[in-house]
């Protein structure tokens, strides 16, 4: 290896603030507009640390006309200004002249804080081409300039002052950014943010650039910001209240959170005020926390549904949530500060909030069950997904080809505002539905025999089932997490099954398979269940038609005289009407009966069809035996 031409002269030796000008990226992640609002963020720490820890109230900041130059300031106890024993300068010019001297490495002088590299000042100062900080306390004024990292003569005393704090005005350096405008609304958002995670303090911030002044104060703090999160995503709670712990054991944990109807995840973590986009150790304690305080209670409780298993990922989706820990010595990953790296945070946030969210889910009990309830669903939507993806490559009524059914008597109507599908029990049944249908407007699909029962079984194995994969693609909105209610084809799905066991069944079946793999079409109000006819009653001269034996009775009774001919007929299945006779008691909308299929409560309805539909026999002798006094009598 050649050495020639590389000698002691060689070897640079970067002094004072040289380093930060030098490679600007190791100190602020970079020049661009994150780095040059980092700036602004160093500044804005030291005055909120001195919030954090009692000693201020109000924060300012103000951005100048022409968005080039900033000022915070702060009312606490100002930076101290006496001259340092060791180095024979003021401690003010120390702090903004040198890399790694501030009052937060000395044990007692701030509890927590987000700086504690002691460069965030004397970064500032290195990267801007002006600074001026100016100190209120011992009842004067004290006021000291720089430029590029230089002080430009002494601390000065400027005269007598009232009240206490330190006031910081900065110009960052066009040789360092080629981009030196500040954005109003970057610093603003920032600002707010704050406001939420210190609780009670007022930050100001006077824009010049558009002549205008806000103030950000929030009593509830994080709750408010969870609010706030919720409001911009759209997101609908699934519970009230929120969720919200504040614990300090050594480590202050403050949590707010709620579980939403959203698809995903979304939590803010902040640690001393500082923002961990990249997360670390906290944020890991969250989720084993929520975790494990969620399974207790469901094992607890014995919630736990069958034939699904409930992974971590389901149990946190949804949630929109803020965490935010206050601890004496962060380890940040880097001077930007976006993860924290404290090994120990991970148990102590763990240990805060397991039993924290365990006892509000006991004390909270309709609440819990709405959010077990929203976590099983999230459990089955998954694992139907897994079972789409798995089958994706096959040729079925989603990946195939899109021919309609040959069975499907289609409507005419192209607008899908007006058009219904009548999902019709057998053959026989079907082809008295087409013949007495409106043409226009209803469509007609006839199923052979009893669909399979779907409730244990993945998307796969039901998409291999004709009359299902028949039924999909006559709908066609897709299945499981490709379900698009977008694209469905009919305005409404009825289910049109005879009125007698053998129907109910069907019935059942019909309302399993959506219930588990087109839940969104129920949501949407999309489906209907029919109430056809069981009985035809004649009496006299008038005809009355009865769903079931109960109202066949009490026909009689209201309608019945003791001299009047009554003639009652009992229809085996729709099949047996004549069209006619179909349309005027089951198909014509001036006069049929449908019940809209509705979801009011998850939970329960989730346990009704695992015990009705489930491989487990002895949850359906148990339900049968409880309500075997509702059983009349026995279609055989």
């Amino acid at each position: 290896m050649a050495t020639k031409g590389y000698t002691a002269k060689d070897i640079q030796v970067l002094e004072g603030l040289d380093p930060v000008r030098k490679r600007p990226g190791m100190y602020i992640g970079g020049v661009g507009s994150a780095g040059l609002h980092h700036l602004v963020w160093e500044i804005l720490d030291n005055s909120i640390d001195e919030a954090m820890n009692g000693y201020a109230t109000e924060v300012s900041v103000t951005l100048h006309k022409g968005a080039r130059s900033v000022t915070v300031s702060d009312n606490g106890r100002g930076v101290p200004v006496d001259i340092h024993p060791k180095h024979k300068k003021s401690a003010l010019e120390i702090i903004f002249s040198t890399l790694h001297a501030g009052g937060k490495f000395e044990e007692g002088t701030y509890k927590t804080s987000g700086g504690l590299h002691g460069v965030g000042a004397s970064v500032v100062n290195a990267l801007s081409v002006k600074l001026e900080a100016t100190v209120r306390r011992d009842g004067k004024e004290w006021a000291m300039s720089f430029r590029r990292g230089k002080a430009q003569g002494k601390l000065k005393k400027v005269g007598k002052s009232r009240g206490t704090g330190t006031t910081v005005t900065f110009s960052p350096d066009p040789q360092i950014f080629p981009k030196t405008e500040f954005n109003p609304a970057t610093i603003s958002e920032r600002l707010e943010i704050a406001s939420y995670l210190h609780r009670g303090l007022k930050i100001s911030f006077s824009d010049e650039t558009t002549s205008t002044k806000t103030l950000f104060h929030h009593q509830d703090g994080i709750k408010d910001f969870v609010d706030k999160l919720m409001k911009e995503r759209n997101a609908r709670s699934v519970h009230e209240p929120a969720f919200v712990l504040e614990k300090d054991n050594g480590a202050r944990v403050e949590l707010a959170f709620r579980w939403t109807e959203s698809t995903d995840e979304y939590l803010k973590s902040y640690v001393n005020g500082i923002p961990t986009g990249s997360g670390g150790t906290h944020e890991n304690g969250l989720r084993a926390g929520i975790a494990k305080a969620v399974r207790n209670y469901i094992e607890t409780h014995k919630l736990a549904p069958r034939g699904v298993s409930l992974s971590t990922d389901d149990i946190r989706e949804g949630i929109v949530g803020v965490l935010s820990l206050f601890i004496a010595e962060p380890q940040f990953q880097g001077q930007t500060k976006d993860r924290l790296n404290n090994q120990d945070m991970q148990s102590v946030v763990d240990g805060a909030i397991r039993p924290g969210l365990e006892q509000w889910l006991n004390k909270n009990r309709t609440v819990a069950e709405q959010i077990v309830a929203r976590i099983i669903l999230s459990a089955r939507a998954r694992e139907a997904s897994r079972a789409a993806s798995a089958a994706v490559s096959r040729k079925t009524a989603l990946s195939g080809r899109m021919t309609l059914p040959g069975k499907l008597a289609d409507c005419t109507s192209s607008s899908q505002a007006e058009t219904e599908l009548f999902i019709v029990e057998g053959d026989s049944a079907g082809g008295s539905a087409k013949q007495g249908r409106d043409r226009r407007v209803q469509a007609i699909l006839p199923l052979r025999g009893k669909v399979l029962n779907t409730e244990c079984l993945g998307l796969n194995r039901v998409l291999e089932n004709k009359e299902l994969a028949d039924l999909v693609t006559a709908l066609g909105c897709g299945i499981g997490a490709k379900l698009d209610v977008s694209k469905l084809r009919y305005q409404r799905i009825v289910l049109l099954a005879d009125a007698d066991s053998d129907g109910h069944h069907i019935t059942t079946l019909l309302l399993t398979f959506f219930y588990r793999h087109m839940t969104e079409l129920i949501r949407a109000g999309k489906l209907f269940v029919a109430v056809p006819p069981l009985y035809r009653v004649d009496i006299a001269k008038s005809t009355y038609w009865a769903a079931d034996d109960a109202h066949r009775d009490r026909l009689l009774s209201e309608y019945a005289k003791s001299n009047s001919k009554v003639e009652i007929t009992r229809f085996k299945g729709l099949g047996e009407m004549m069209p006619k006779v179909l349309w005027e008691t089951t198909l014509d909308p001036k006069r049929r009966r449908l019940l809209r299929v509705d979801i009011s409560d998850v939970l329960e309805t989730d346990r009704i069809i695992s015990d009705l539909m489930g491989k487990d026999p002895a949850a359906r002798f148990h339900f049968i035996m409880d309500r075997a006094d509702e059983a009349h009598s026995l279609d055989v």
